[in-house]
């Protein structure tokens, strides 16, 4: 499989880190639509449960970000467009080609908040085969979802159009005994256009436009005190939030191995919801947001081969322009803090990939950046900061036989520092954070290539830890005062059998503890990093029939977590079994599923301090009808 994990057209096996890949033809076969689903398969990778569509932020080999950071510990790259922050970190998977994820700090070729790994989503570039597929699917609590993705040659050979696109709507499973109705439904909209262009053999431009809109109720909350799955609630509790996209990319042959590419991206995400939080029929307490975060970004890619070098030569630059809101009604009245953040990158980078003998490859790279940040409360004067960083990566590979390598890698990444929105100005800074990570591995085919391996363990140093810290109640906020040693270990493989039979298993282990961590008088050393499992699995089971007719079963769990440094509050360890069975006649195929199939609960209690629960989905049955031309 080729993958382009290191921005440059590789096979995966010699790609020197630990990378997932999934076609989306196989996505699309297993029932996968989400980008959670896809982290269930990955070993090492989960997401922070919050109860709200469009904002689940990353997790991956122990290192998280809190929400309200407005970063992340992963970067999210669509077709070469990156998302940096945990709102808006989702997708529909809408007429893609492959998902990559790349584990291991990759701030060498993405820059700040990779310092974790890079998930990556490249969608189906239109050409002048016509492609059409359109499916409908029923399910539990009233769930409707029509999904379409096709496109068609406008000029044979030259112009290219493809549009694909999403319904969605689902009742909730919430009982409001107040106003005798279910609280948390879902509604949203998403679409995809491109327009491609290929003037000559050397030329290839294509215009995107991607939009995903959340038009939901309450979040997945209750009290913790409370029935579970049941409120009391008087206030109405919504989440009208919205993610689009604009984006050019345009690639160049200048000369036979030699291309540049250019994309030019405006991404932008709205993040507008109020939230109940007494869930009782007074309105006494709730929360509200009201964000806006807009970047602009521009990439120059040269990329080329000296003889069996591959090398890789790069400009980045971005404007981040956020306008910040947050509301909250307590007993004494109400409040509502406003904010300007602005921001700023500019990087030059390279990377290559270098024989050094018939079965010894070295890869190197490096990073310059320089990151400010500017903000200012309504009315109030700027503040900014600065910072530059080097990132450096380098990797040994050893191909000791024809599908076999092993490999050995050290990189550095970082997380951007930034400014407290919403705390007191004593708390409002904090500096980037730090990660140099060490990790071998080995990867390759075995058995006639039916079967697939991958296995690596990792140590990493993080300094100057960004972490959650109380102050005066109602007061949250990012300091820089612990750090953490994370080590692990991740095996993967897939193995067609014969017969009809593929098997797919997953499991990460990963210890992160902090090495050092004070919160005045506490003292949190030994303790877990927060929203961190000890632990990740998958394994998955599935058989297509000669007859036309396919049964499949996944099982897919994660250890306990916490969400504060106290370890007080978090969610237990659970499994869940998803189901999926259908049946092909001619283009049309007909399925059924069970998601959760024990209705196991695995709900995280103790969110906000101790005082609400975000509950997990039950179980739900469906069927779904596709028909492909």
């Amino acid at each position: 499989m080729t993958v382009t994990a290191n921005k440059q057209a590789q096979s995966l096996e010699a790609v020197a880190a630990g990378v997932s890949v999934f076609a989306g033809d196989d996505l699309e076969a297993a029932g996968i639509d989400s980008l959670e689903g896809v982290a269930r398969m990955t070993p090492g990778f989960t997401f922070q449960a919050s109860g709200q569509s469009g904002l689940q932020p990353p997790v991956m080999r122990g290192l998280t970000a809190n929400i309200m950071g407005f970063s992340s510990s992963v970067a999210l790259v669509v077709d070469g467009v990156p998302t940096l922050r945990g709102q808006g970190f989702d997708d529909n998977l809408l007429g893609i080609e492959r998902v990559e994820v790349l584990r291991g700090p990759q701030s060498t070729l993405y820059g700040r908040n990779a310092e974790a790994g890079v998930v990556g989503i490249v969608t189906r570039k239109p050409g002048n085969d016509s492609y059409a597929v359109v499916s409908a699917e029923a399910g539990s609590r009233d769930k409707r979802v029509l999904r379409f993705d096709a496109s068609h040659a406008l000029v044979k050979d030259s112009l290219y159009l493809g549009v694909a696109g999403e319904y969605f709507e689902q009742d909730g499973f919430i009982d409001n005994t107040f106003k005798g109705r279910k609280e948390d439904g879902r509604e949203r909209h998403n679409g995809r256009l491109a327009l491609r262009w290929t003037p000559d053999e050397r030329t290839d431009a294509t215009l995107r436009y991607a939009r995903r809109d959340y038009r939901d109720a309450g979040s997945l909350w209750g009290a913790v005190m409370a029935p579970r799955g049941t409120v009391r609630s008087g206030t109405d509790s919504w989440n009208d939030s919205t993610a689009h996209t604009v984006s050019l990319d345009v690639s160049h042959d200048l000369a036979p191995g030699l291309r540049l590419r250019s994309i030019t991206a405006s991404n932008e995400f709205i993040d507008r919801i109020l939230q109940d939080i007494d869930f009782m029929p007074a309105d006494v307490l709730h929360v509200s947001r009201d964000h806006h975060f807009r970047t602009l970004s521009q990439e120059f890619r040269l990329d080329g081969r000296f003889g069996q070098t591959q090398w890789l030569a790069g400009f980045y630059a971005d404007r981040d322009d956020h306008d910040l809101s947050f509301g909250q009604k307590i007993p004494l009245g109400s409040t509502t803090t406003s904010a300007t953040q602005k921001g700023s990158s500019t990087a030059f980078f390279t990377h290559w990939n270098i024989p050094l003998a018939d079965r010894w490859t070295v890869t190197a790279g490096g990073r310059i950046e320089r990151d400010e940040v500017r903000f200012a409360l309504a009315g109030g004067r700027e503040q900014s900061r600065e910072w530059t960083r080097f990132s450096p990566k380098l990797a040994l590979q050893y191909q000791w036989q024809q599908d076999a390598q092993v490999y050995a890698s050290v990189a550095d990444g970082f997380r951007a520092g930034g400014f407290n929105a919403f705390a007191p100005e004593a708390y409002r800074r904090y500096q980037p954070e730090r990660v140099r990570s060490f990790e071998l591995g080995a990867k390759g085919r075995l058995l006639d290539r039916r079967l697939r391996y991958g296995a690596s363990v990792y140590l990493m140093d993080v300094q100057d830890m960004q972490v959650q810290q109380i102050g005066l109640p109602g007061q949250m906020f990012l300091t820089n005062a612990a750090s953490a040693r994370p080590v692990g270990v991740e095996a993967e493989l897939q193995y067609l059998l014969g017969s009809g039979w593929q098997i797919q298993a997953a499991l990460g282990l990963n210890r992160t503890r902090f090495r050092e961590f004070r919160d005045g008088a506490n003292d949190w050393k030994g303790n877990h990093n927060p929203l961190a499992s000890d632990a990740t699995g998958h394994l998955g089971v599935r058989y297509d029939a000669p007859q036309g007719w396919y049964a499949q079963a996944h099982l897919n769990g994660a250890s306990k977590i916490y969400l504060d440094a106290a370890n007080k509050y978090g969610r237990a360890g659970y499994g869940v079994i998803d189901l999926m069975a259908g049946r092909t006649f001619g283009h049309t195929e007909l399925s059924a599923y069970v998601h959760n199939a024990g209705n196991r609960k695995y709900d995280t209690i103790g969110f906000l301090n101790g005082t609400t629960t975000i509950y997990s989905p039950p179980r739900e049955v469906g069927l779904r009808l596709t028909h492909r031309l």
